[in-house]
């Protein structure tokens, strides 16, 4: 079954990050932005099928003029969204999307601004907290993704403390191997596993840190589920497989998507989904997060037992205080 869709709007980035791909712009400065209607036509195929949950993403999506537009489809048909962004451009967008994003993320990657404008290779960090602020302007809640790494983990309880002070949800992302990037140590997984235990306004997957502990996917027993769980779509209108990291196939979509989900190509990358050999250690965040979902064992009861605990934040305590301040704008305006 089909929960999410990872639709790259565009590969490009206004940032040059140093654990990331994309911060390499020579290879993605001419490439496409996702057109509209295009993105129209797949989204409503994807909610046709069941697809629940929608993550724009990129590069920065926020480069992508449309992405108001594209959130609100979404939202239109009843989809759950998400955007990670790094905040450059969030204040010229945040009122469009306002109400439009249900899982709005916010990277920040050190609670130095030095060292954080240094990962990024751009002066980004005061934009985080400005977005912060304009965000609950307008009654939104984003969270503070920070991308944990064997240089920074042992800032977590600052990046915590700004969490609490911010009362916002801290999302611990441990980085994972993927090209140049080598991923976490165990020092750093024993550290934050420890540190992340029991405490408010923090959400770590536990479930990431244990698939790294045992080494990451196994081939002979894959976790992964990036094909039957997640469907990942190119700006070029392309079905990536089996995922956006490892994908060494790309599959133009010609025809309506329910129909080429049924097709030789996509099934062959069904049945070994986590089984080729590039899978081997996997522990690509964006893909084991819906793998977990079901069917049910140890895995999946870790990371179900994470979830819990951070839907309780989003969904309760955040929505009382979009309730309360709704009533302070209807008390203001009587």
């Amino acid at each position: 079954m089909l929960l999410l869709c990872n639709y790259y709007i565009t590969y490009r980035c206004n940032a040059y990050c140093n654990f990331c791909h994309f911060g390499d712009h020579s290879k993605f400065k001419n490439t496409p932005f996702a057109d509209l209607d295009i993105f129209k036509k797949n989204v409503s195929e994807l909610s046709q099928i069941g697809v629940k949950f929608i993550d724009l993403t990129g590069g920065e999506p926020l480069l992508h003029k449309d992405v108001d537009k594209m959130a609100l489809f979404a939202k239109s048909l009843k989809m759950q969204t998400s955007i990670t962004t790094n905040c450059l451009l969030y204040p010229k967008y945040a009122e469009r999307l306002a109400g439009n994003v249900n899982l709005l993320h916010f990277s920040l990657d050190s609670p130095v601004e030095d060292e954080h404008n240094a990962i990024r290779n751009i002066a980004c960090y005061k934009k985080v907290f400005e977005s912060i602020e304009i965000a609950k302007s307008l009654n939104e809640y984003p969270d503070i993704l920070f991308t944990v790494t064997n240089e920074t983990y042992k800032k977590l309880p600052e990046m915590h403390d700004i969490a609490i002070k911010q009362d916002l949800v801290l999302l611990v992302n441990p980085v994972f191997s993927y090209f140049n990037n080598p991923g976490l140590n165990d020092e750093a997984l024993d550290y934050i596993e420890e540190y992340c235990e029991g405490k408010p306004n923090i959400y770590l997957n536990k479930a990431f840190i244990r698939i790294r502990k045992n080494g990451g996917n196994n081939t002979e027993k894959p976790s992964c589920k990036a094909v039957s769980r997640v469907i990942v779509i190119s700006p070029n209108n392309e079905i990536v497989l089996p995922c956006y990291h490892l994908g060494n196939k790309l599959l133009p979509i010609d025809k309506p998507i329910k129909e080429l989900r049924e097709e030789e190509t996509i099934n062959y990358y069904r049945q070994n989904e986590g089984k080729f050999d590039f899978c081997s250690g996997c522990t690509i965040n964006c893909y084991f997060e819906p793998s977990f979902a079901f069917p049910l064992n140890y895995l999946s009861v870790l990371s179900m037992s994470s979830k819990f605990r951070y839907g309780y934040h989003k969904l309760i305590k955040q929505n009382i205080k979009k309730i309360l301040f709704r009533k302070t704008i209807n008390h203001n305006e009587v």
